[in-house]
């Protein structure tokens, strides 16, 4: 009997609602569950010589094939980024965001990995930023705010994690202290918005908010673990090219795998007038903004006054 792949397909979604597969981990079921359909498939063609090449070409197959299965199964749904994960959920996008934003973000299947909360992702970010950018971050908690300006005065206003990059960390000492009395730029500051969740309900709030609360920093980016629906990746590019601000997709099951999938465009200066607001009104900041004058005053940085992972000797 011939496979009906795409129905197959859409059949074990549903039979798993809101769990996240990604295409290799459903062609492995298919496999798995219809061996002898499978090898009649491979059976029929000529470019298939082995059993992995039968599992790639399902794998390619299901990628290929998701946009019309989405148009007819509105359920089915992916999240962006890579690798791509399919689901079926009766919940519309909005309802998404509450919920992982409500309860927590269930990981993917087969992980280990408990439920994740927005504050367990900062840790993994800032692991990410360490070891992907040498980049010294540190979390900016808004209840440490004043709250003179009212309920709503400081909405938007501060980042979830900030940042500083060693412009000199490979430059020979001399170059440094000449930069140094040059009073040249030693550093450059990043600011991240981070969300467990983003989809086409909640995109253009979460990326405005960014662009908020970025507008000092050499380097805005929104940050998220997760990513939904066909068309949001597109959505943000098109609202950085007017913005600026980039966007990392956080992996939470290895840091180390998140990807940058749009870089934030620099800013050539730092708005002082807005960290001096920051640090006039929220004491983490206000910390922060010691250790970046602490580095210019001694050349170095101390990983144990940020929120980087424990250095191996």
């Amino acid at each position: 009997m011939k496979l009906n792949l795409m129905q197959v397909v859409v059949d074990y979604l549903k039979a798993r609602p809101d769990e996240k597969f990604t295409a290799r981990q459903i062609a492995e079921w298919i496999v798995a569950t219809y061996p002898q359909e499978c090898q009649a498939k491979k059976a029929r063609s000529k470019s298939l010589q082995t059993d992995a090449d039968l599992l790639q070409q399902i794998v390619a197959e299901i990628g290929a094939h998701h946009r019309d299965l989405q148009r007819k199964h509105p359920e089915l749904k992916t999240t962006e980024g890579r690798p791509r994960r399919y689901y079926y959920s009766q919940l519309s996008d909005s309802d998404e965001v509450a919920v992982a934003e409500r309860e927590e973000m269930t990981p993917a299947a087969g992980s280990s990995r408990p439920k994740l909360d927005e504050q367990a992702l900062y840790p993994l970010l800032s692991q990410y930023l360490w070891e992907e950018f040498g980049v010294f971050s540190k979390r900016i908690d808004e209840k440490r705010s004043s709250n003179k300006h009212g309920p709503n005065g400081n909405r938007w206003l501060y980042p979830d994690v900030v940042g500083m990059e060693d412009l000199g960390k490979e430059w020979h000492r001399e170059v440094r202290d000449c930069v140094t009395q040059y009073s040249d730029k030693r550093t450059k500051l990043w600011s991240f918005e981070v969300k467990l969740l983003i989809n086409r309900s909640n995109v253009r709030e979460c990326f405005f908010q960014a662009v908020s609360n970025s507008s000092w920093a050499n380097f805005g980016y929104l940050v998220a673990a997760e990513i939904g629906g066909t068309d949001t990746l597109k959505e943000l590019r098109m609202l950085f090219a007017a913005h600026g601000i980039g966007f990392i997709k956080l992996d939470v099951e290895n840091p180390a795998d998140s990807q940058v999938l749009i870089p934030a465009r620099e800013r050539d200066e730092i708005d002082w007038d807005m960290v001096n607001r920051l640090a006039t009104e929220n004491r983490d900041f206000l910390d922060y903004v010691k250790l970046v004058k602490q580095f210019y005053q001694t050349g170095e940085a101390r990983p144990a006054d940020w929120d980087v992972p424990e250095l191996d000797d």
